[in-house]
């Protein structure tokens, strides 16, 4: 038998910034999905998916592409759309350069749904993240998040890096 190297525990320090990330990993998309929920009548999954497409060139993005954008599981975001098309927000065609792939294509009547969301969306994660922060600190965030989405995802497969 081998011997074993001991794990690396956490000191105090770093457990208590470890609890209060996972806290804030929880509570805080809890926080925006019961905004949205009673804003928009929308949960922060489908919210995601519209803002992805209207971010899009002409409003349209590969279902797959979708899917990494909203770091969903192709099933997952299938079942979503469905929805958001039952709404007409969203709807779907083969791409003419593919037809392998979905596109999805964000709607007249999706885009009016992002655009009356959108400002108390902003609002509340403005609240929420930025007004408690200093601008050094919201910047000292933004690196850490992306070293820490580097770790996670050393390939750079996120879209949001």
């Amino acid at each position: 038998m081998g011997t074993e190297a001991e794990p690396r525990w956490l000191d105090a320090d770093e457990r208590e910034t470890w609890l209060a990330l996972l806290s804030l990993l929880i509570r805080l998309p809890a926080a925006l999905d019961r905004q949205l929920q009673r804003d928009a009548a929308i949960s922060h999954f489908e919210y995601q998916v519209l803002a992805g497409l209207s971010m899009s060139p002409e409003r349209t993005l590969r279902m797959s592409d979708l899917a990494a954008f909203a770091d969903a599981s192709l099933p997952r975001l299938s079942q979503v759309v469905a929805r958001l098309e039952r709404r007409g927000w969203i709807r779907r065609t083969p791409d003419p350069d593919d037809g392998r792939y979905t596109l999805a294509i964000l709607t007249e009547e999706g885009w009016a749904k992002v655009v009356a969301t959108a400002p108390g969306h902003v609002e509340e994660v403005r609240r929420l993240v930025f007004d408690p922060m200093t601008k050094a600190q919201q910047r000292q965030l933004g690196t850490i998040g992306r070293r820490i989405m580097a770790a996670v995802d050393p390939g750079g497969t996120c879209p949001t890096r």
